[in-house]
């Protein structure tokens, strides 16, 4: 039977929760204690043995208070359950289901509705995803190299709870694992003969460009992507095994607004959390099935290379999935990844060793140093008079071989390169940050970031500089052979397949069908090509004579049913990567290893084969334990469910709408990176005001606002609602207020109201005439954010008056977006009992009859 309740995590009663210290002793009520007093001694992170002074902020009793289903099938202890959060799962299902039946339905409208919000994102927010992710770099480095770093992910006494090898192993290939196995070898080969920053120049050689495909290679894959995961798998750690909260995503926003998580804006993280996870996962899916269907194609020629195929694959990686998350993490979500990571390691090595070894060395050498000259410019990099599509000046003008009208560089580049990767590490970094953190509890920050940072960004330079290079050294090869292998346009669109029949044979031999011929088609480089190879067979010797010596090397084309034939050599060592379509190449690279080709590629399907399971089964669990509140081990049941539930969503995309519904769904789920890239901003500064709170930094009993920002739309007051909706009109009114209640003189009070209805009703006004004089809409924003500056001036003096913690950029940041939030809190603190102590958990402390902190 269904029962719905409000769980409570307490080993005491609700009425009698108090802060406790290391010793189990209660702490000393806020208001008891003088206000260069309220400190208590407990060990310090850094120094087990020392004490010092600091709050103490470890002793806090969690209560969840998050909404519970709860159904049993049986009274059997082994008897099926289900729990799970009766808002966030069933929302969660249904506007998944919408999205993919539009991508299935609409599939031309979805792709292309996304395709335009991507390139909005791109072309107005490009600054915001590439200045966040510099600035979540420097916040992690400053959490390593300070004090911080000491902190435990739980409690001091824990242990890790897995090997230093099966965690690095299991974080990898949940992260980025099975995309190097196809943007290892494409990337930096598209990045070195396709259009971009840097082949606009004539004047780098090809070295140089090679270089830099490199680098870009390394920057994509490197430092900035290995940052999102790190920070919200960091903040979910501490805030779980350390603080105690669910581990769910609205959890790392209690350090900033408290309870208010289990309202509406927690419960819409969660939902936006599984909607990306479960978007990502499954067009991972679905998209990696083509690949391992072109694969198995490009390996055994007599797979087709269809429908059925990649349907059959996906209930394979479903199966194999499900099974390994019923088992658990601890068996076979960590067994599956440490073969995979073994797999891995044995083709990187085997093609080190294979290829030119002296050659990989200096290049990750010489890379790795590039890398770090380079990250600072190009970590800042927007290409932003790329975005503004202006044409360049003539050539002649400026001694340079543009043509004109062209562009320095293409103003798609940024948005399928850099803007795609940002926001796929950003939209992933729920279902990885989640998982990551679920793996790493009892290490500290410092090991943490080590382990997800620092060992994950050498290795993948190590996987970028062997696969990478090998296959840049292979094409640069290829672009001299002496077999002139080119690039045959649209190789998918071209009838390779003519039925090669006797009679054809015949005929072509004869000169009869010389004209109307397979080779007669196509430009000048195929031409060439035909006429050599039609020489080395006359000088072979077949199995018969004459017309059977063409008829030998047409049928063993068909079979093969290769694509490229102008771009590989017959023996397929040697090969023109640039020609080949991502899903091909690296299989390509691996067939130039001679005899070993394809047992390479053999191992190479498995490998992804296990890598995409791997996915998919640390998805399904990320996912279940959204949906459960944060419960770290749900029911079975829901596992199954939620595995079956991407396999189903991948078949019905993949049958109903092919690449297209896949790629629609996967833009989705990119442009939902740009919303959660604020979501994420806000993370960082929660992490940091645990970690400051944590050490004693920040005091968590001082004084603070009873009216929280968010409290006015999160809670369900009218008298709050009314407030609001007031204060949208009156805010210059309690600016006067706040000044006379702080004995200013009545005309400096009557000044500032004046002032805030000028700025605020110019605002208004010229917003309303822009209408009819286009442009006014410039000058009616310096007039908000006049108004916006008076209102975050007035907080601030509230906040020093009263001793509360913030800064300048808070208050301008709040009164920028909530000014009538700012203005309730400004009322709230001028009255009496309108300050409250800024505990950032439930805890209710005894005797509360006594003396409140009141407003100064």
């Amino acid at each position: 039977m269904a029962e719905m309740t409000n769980g409570v995590i307490s080993n005491v009663a609700n009425n009698d929760v108090v802060p406790i210290d290391d010793n189990g002793q209660e702490l000393a009520k806020v208001q008891d204690i003088p206000p260069k007093e309220k400190a208590t001694t407990h060990r310090s992170p850094k120094t087990p043995d020392k004490r010092v002074k600091t709050p103490n902020w470890r002793g806090a009793v969690v209560q969840d208070r998050s909404l519970w289903v709860k159904w049993k099938f049986g009274s059997s202890s082994c008897a099926p359950q289900l729990r799970f959060n009766p808002i966030v799962a069933p929302i969660s299902i249904a506007v998944v289901v919408a999205f993919v039946l539009w991508c299935i339905l609409d599939t031309t409208r979805a792709n292309e509705t996304f395709g335009e919000a991507k390139a909005l994102v791109t072309r107005s927010f490009c600054w915001v995803y590439i200045g966040s992710m510099d600035c979540w770099a420097v916040l992690i480095l400053a959490i390593y190299f300070s004090k911080y770093g000491n902190t435990k992910l739980g409690k001091d006494d824990e242990e890790p709870e897995y090997p230093d090898g099966s965690w690095f192993a299991m974080l990898f290939a949940c992260g980025v694992g099975v995309g190097l196995f196809f943007y290892a070898v494409a990337e930096p080969i598209r990045h070195y003969t396709t259009p971009n920053r840097y082949t606009s120049d004539r004047y780098k050689t090809e070295d140089e460009l090679a270089q830099f495909a490199i680098n870009t290679t390394f920057f994509h894959w490197g430092f900035h992507a290995w940052v999102v995961y790190g920070m919200v798998g960091m903040l979910l750690a501490f805030i779980t095994f350390r603080k105690g909260l669910p581990m769910t995503m609205k959890s790392c926003f209690y350090p900033l607004i408290g309870d208010r998580i289990y309202g509406w804006m927690g419960d819409l993280v969660d939902i936006m959390s599984i909607m990306t996870t479960l978007f990502g996962v499954c067009t991972s899916l679905g998209l990696g099935t083509l690949q391992l269907n072109a694969g198995l194609t490009y390996i055994f020629p007599d797979v087709e290379k269809d429908t059925l195929t990649q349907v059959l694959i996906i209930w394979i990686i479903t199966a194999i999935a499900t099974v390994s998350v019923v088992t658990g993490v601890g068996v076979g979500v960590r067994r599956l990844s440490e073969i995979c990571f073994g797999l891995g390691m044995f083709l990187m090595m085997v093609v080190f060793f294979l290829g030119d070894s002296w050659f990989i060395l200096n290049l990750y050498t010489q890379s790795i140093g590039f890398y770090f000259q380079n990250i600072i410019s190009l970590g800042f990099h927007t290409d932003a008079f790329q975005l503004m599509n202006i044409p360049s000046v003539k050539g002649e003008e400026r001694g340079r071989l543009f043509t004109d009208g062209a562009t320095d560089s293409p103003q798609e580049w940024m948005n399928g390169w850099t803007i795609f990767y940002w926001g796929w590490w950003i939209s992933w970094s729920p279902f990885v940050g989640m998982f990551i953190a679920k793996i790493s509890k009892g290490r500290t920050i410092r090991q943490f970031i080590n382990g997800t940072l620092t060992a994950p960004m050498i290795y993948t330079f190590l996987w970028l500089t062997i696969f990478g290079g090998t296959a840049l050294r292979t094409e640069k090869i290829a672009a001299k052979s002496s077999l002139d292998l080119c690039c045959v346009p649209n190789p998918d669109k071209l009838n390779w397949k003519i039925d090669f029949d006797k009679d054809w044979v015949d005929n072509l031999v004869k000169g009869v069908d010389e004209k109307s011929g397979l080779w007669a088609k196509q430009e000048d480089c195929v031409k060439s090509m035909e006429a050599k190879w039609q020489a080395k067979w006359k000088q072979e010797q077949a199995l018969e004579a004459g017309k059977n010596d063409l008829y030998h090397f047409a049928k063993f084309y068909n079979v093969t049913k290769n694509r490229y034939r102008m771009s590989i050599s017959e023996d397929k060592s040697e090969v023109r990567l640039s020609c080949i379509q991502l899903d091909d190449m690296w299989f390509a690279l691996m067939y130039t290893n001679g005899k070993l080709g394809t047992f390479l590629s053999i191992v190479s399907l498995f490998g992804i084969l296990l890598y995409f399971v791997t996915s998919s089964d640390s998805g399904s669990l990320v996912i279940d334990i959204l949906a459960a509140n944060g419960d770290q081990d749900p029911p079975r049941l829901q596992r199954i469910f939620w595995a079956c539930l991407e396999g189903a969503t991948a078949t019905a995309l993949l049958v109903a709408g092919g690449q297209e519904a896949l790629s629609a769904l996967q833009t989705a789920s990119i442009v939902t990176g740009l919303p959660y890239a604020i979501i994420m901003s806000l993370m960082a500064v929660s992490l940091w005001r645990g970690l400051a709170m944590e050490y004693g930094d920040l005091n968590p009993y001082g004084t603070d606002f009873k009216i929280g920002i968010v409290d006015p739309i999160s809670k369900w007051e009218p008298s709050l609602w009314c407030a609001f909706l007031r204060n949208l009109f009156i805010t210059p009114v309690v600016l006067y207020q706040s000044l006379l209640a702080r004995n200013s003189s009545r005309a400096g009070a009557v000044a500032m109201c004046v002032a805030g209805y000028l700025t605020w009703g110019a605002w208004i006004l010229l917003l309303i005439l822009n209408m009819e004089v286009p442009g006014l809409y410039a000058v009616a924003w310096f007039f908000y954010f006049a108004f916006v500056s008076l209102v975050a001036a007035t907080r601030a003096s509230i906040r020093s008056r009263c001793r509360i913690h913030g800064n300048p950029i808070e208050d301008f940041f709040a009164s920028l977006f909530m000014y009538p939030s700012v203005a309730i809190q400004i009322e709230s603190a001028l009255k009496k009992g309108g300050l409250a102590t800024l505990v950032p958990y439930s805890i209710k402390k005894k005797d509360s009859g006594k003396k409140k902190t009141e407003a100064v």
